[in-house]
Order: structure tokens, then C-alpha cells, then sequence
């Protein structure tokens, strides 16, 4: 079910990059194989790239509300090379850190090719590859790890230029996940799968600069499972309460996960999907959660 393939350049809390496998055969046992692929909280997109690369997806949709993350992916289709320089001649340094902090905050002018360095670089050099967090090492540099510790220039040139290469089958938005929800079926064809890996419930303030109050996360809920929403969709949470309670119309599963954010836990989520999916293996998952 899992993999351990990277393939974004982008390192995020909570990733779900190591689903690509599962996501994909979901693809082909319900006659979505090579159809269209929607993530409307893409974050660092691993799932969306792995099946674009290997032929599961035709077209993937990436959608993220943070203009910081929205401005790497809009830098990385569209003004590959000039990423690329910019990868290559910037000092890995706190004085760097400190610049390329203020472009992200919106607090120096920048164009957007500087915009989408700017989330790569903070993501990279902070920890856990949270934007808002604290840099690698300090700001004395006193830590184990320096801030250019997963900052690996070669590997991340390799990743961004992979990711150019199939630009025109990487549509990309900055939208409320609701709004784009509601008019997916304007370009998402009927062969078309939608994951959405929304903040967490309970830990998203503290790890997204764009996070989800309890009605965000119901609005969701509901608009999935209404009867004239027609697509395709799975869905993964943090396992509480409250997220069952939203999604009691669904069936589901709980699964484990390994985090790494600030310190290493077996993470207990719950995923959810539309009832006219079969995915497989659901009968063998860890909990079988009650339609």
C-alpha cells in the first residue's frame, strides 16, 4: 500500500506521498486508470506526481489556498529554469534565511519566480518542512543539524526538473477547496478521482499557515457527501470524534501512519471515500468503521 518514493521537492507535515500505490490501484479497479487526478490540498503534491509519472494519471490538478505554496508549484511549471538558477547561485546561509523569510511573509517585493523560491528555500531549511516553524539548527546554528542539512541542491534540481517536464499535463489553483469543489466538474472529466487530505483536526494550527476551524471541516464533509456532488473522492483525516461523526454517511478505515514532525509517532488516521468506490483491501484494513 505504501511507497517510499519522493518525488517533490517540497518536504510537508503529514505527507501522504507513500499512498500513491493505494491511490493508484483505487484508480484501476474502478475504471479511473489514466484519467484525471484532483488534489484540493496538495501541499507537496507526492501523490499526484508519482501517479502522473508512471502513467496512473493523464492530468493532475494541484490546488493549494497558501500563496506561498501555490507560488513554488506556479515557479516550478511555468519558469522551471529560472528556479533552477535561482537554486543554484543562493548561499545556504541565515542571512539568506532571514531574506528569503521576509519574500514569504510578503514583507520585501518579489517577482513570482522569487515567490516560489522563497517556499522551497524556507521549506528546506525549516524544521520539519513547516513554513511558519523555527530554522534547522537555531538561530545561533548551536543544533546538531544546520539549516542546509535537507537542503540537497543536486537532488532537488533532479526533482524540479521532472516535474517541468510534465508541465502541461499539471494544472495548478489557488483556491478554497469548497469553491473548488463545487466547480470541479467544469474540467475534471467523469473519469476523474479526487483525494483531498485536508489540516488536520486537532494539529493543523500549529503546522499550516492555512488551517481549519470545526465548521471549514463539516462544510467539507457536507458537500462530499451531498447527493449532487457526482465525483469520484476519498477522503483521509486525524481519527477523532468529531471527523467520524461528519462522515457517519461514508464508509471507512483507520490506518497508521509514521510522522516525523517535531518527534517520531504512529500517527491513527481514518479515511473515508464515496460509495460508489470499491477500494480494495477495505475488508482487510485495521478497523472497519460502521457505514
Amino acid at each position: 500500500m505504501y511507497s517510499n518514493k519522493l518525488y517533490t521537492p517540497l518536504r510537508y507535515p503529514g505527507g501522504k506521498a507513500r499512498f500513491a500505490p493505494f491511490i493508484a490501484e483505487v484508480m484501476q479497479s474502478n475504471g479511473l486508470a489514466t484519467g484525471h487526478y484532483l488534489e484540493p490540498y496538495a501541499g507537496g503534491a507526492g501523490v499526484a506526481l508519482e501517479l502522473l509519472f508512471h502513467g496512473h494519471a493523464s492530468h493532475v490538478h494541484i490546488n493549494d489556498l497558501d500563496p506561498a505554496i501555490n507560488a513554488f508549484w506556479v515557479a516550478v511549471t511555468k519558469y522551471p529554469e529560472a528556479l533552477l538558477k535561482m537554486l543554484h547561485d543562493t548561499p545556504v546561509t541565515m542571512e539568506q534565511w532571514h531574506h528569503w523569510r521576509a519574500i514569504m511573509r510578503g514583507e520585501l517585493p518579489a517577482d513570482a519566480i522569487e515567490r516560489g523560491f522563497a517556499t522551497l528555500f524556507m521549506n528546506r531549511t525549516n524544521r520539519s518542512g513547516i513554513l511558519k516553524g523555527g530554522v534547522i539548527g537555531g538561530k545561533a546554528q548551536a543544533g546538531d543539524y544546520k539549516l542546509d542539512a535537507r537542503l540537497k541542491k543536486e537532488v532537488l534540481a533532479s526533482r524540479i526538473e521532472r516535474i517541468a517536464s510534465h508541465a502541461g499535463n499539471i494544472t495548478v489553483y489557488c483556491e478554497d477547496a469548497k469553491h473548488l469543489l463545487l466547480r470541479s466538474s467544469e474540467f475534471l472529466p467523469a473519469k476523474s478521482l479526487i483525494y483531498l487530505d485536508p489540516p488536520y483536526y486537532v494539529k493543523g494550527r500549529g503546522l499550516y499557515r492555512n488551517f481549519y476551524g470545526h465548521d471549514d471541516h463539516v462544510a467539507i464533509a457536507k458537500v462530499l457527501q451531498s447527493n449532487a456532488f457526482k465525483q469520484s473522492w476519498i477522503v483521509s483525516y486525524d481519527n477523532v470524534q468529531e471527523i467520524c461523526h461528519m462522515y457517519q454517511k461514508s464508509n471507512g478505515f483507520t490506518y497508521g501512519l509514521n510522522y516525523t514532525a517535531h518527534k517520531r509517532y504512529i500517527g491513527n488516521e481514518v479515511m473515508f471515500f464515496s460509495r460508489k468506490l470499491r477500494i480494495p483491501g477495505a475488508e482487510k484494513a485495521d478497523t472497519q468503521l460502521a457505514a
